[in-house]
């Protein structure tokens, strides 16, 4: 369920708007989407856990939460992280 370390290193390189960057909100929304995945796969064989479908939802409203704050500061960049990480329709 968990991203491995490799994994998650490739995604804060491909995301990450300077070098050293791990924090900003395009690196953690990236970060989150593959969590995200990760689970949305592992309840199509486990349907009756409530307990990680929680985690999932917080994990979701944290997404959301993060990708209006880009959106509240710069909507070019917003669109460009939605389509990077295939997000929206």
């Amino acid at each position: 369920m968990s991203i491995t370390a490799e994994r998650k290193s490739e995604l804060i390189k491909d995301n990450a708007t300077g070098k050293g960057d791990t924090g900003s909100p395009e690196v953690q929304v990236a970060i989150l989407t593959e969590r995200i995945r990760n689970l949305t796969e592992h309840f199509r064989t486990h349907k009756k856990d409530n307990h990680s479908r929680r985690g999932l939802l917080k994990m979701v409203s944290q997404r959301r939460r993060l990708l209006d704050y880009v959106k509240s500061k710069d909507v070019n960049r917003y669109s460009d992280l939605i389509k990077k990480l295939g997000i929206r329709r």
